[in-house]
């Protein structure tokens, strides 16, 4: 029987939600998120940890998850992609694991980093 080879860009419907830059304080975060504004004219919004343009790049205020920064991958199943990627050996960190109000998971770190990168599934848009 031939190995079917599944392709989790359509299994889940993922794509590059954003893609995280890690600062070495508040000060630079606000210079790299102000260069990618005025690069491709995004809106900057503010959050505690992390200042973001528009919503493909976030820019963590201190030094974020991953040794170059972190790729985060939206999905549209979290459970189905979470089993899909365990089932291919890659582990959860589930001291990541932020929840949504109604219990479901918004966002989960895998354990590996690739190319020094941190990566994490999101069920945000």
């Amino acid at each position: 029987m031939a190995e079917v080879n599944e392709n989790p860009v359509e299994l889940f419907d993922m794509y590059v939600a954003h893609v995280g830059i890690n600062a070495t304080d508040p000060d630079d975060a606000k210079g790299i998120s102000s260069e990618f504004g005025r690069l491709m004219g995004f809106t900057e919004y503010d959050t505690p940890v992390s200042l973001f343009a528009d919503t493909l790049v976030e820019v963590m205020k201190q030094n974020g998850r991953g040794t170059k920064g972190h790729i985060g991958f939206h999905v549209n199943d979290m459970p189905a992609a979470e089993k899909w990627f365990s089932d291919r050996g890659f582990e959860l960190n589930e001291d990541s694991r932020a929840l949504n109000p109604d219990g479901s998971t918004r966002l989960v770190y895998f354990k590996q980093e690739i190319g020094g990168f941190a990566i994490h599934l999101t069920s945000d848009k």
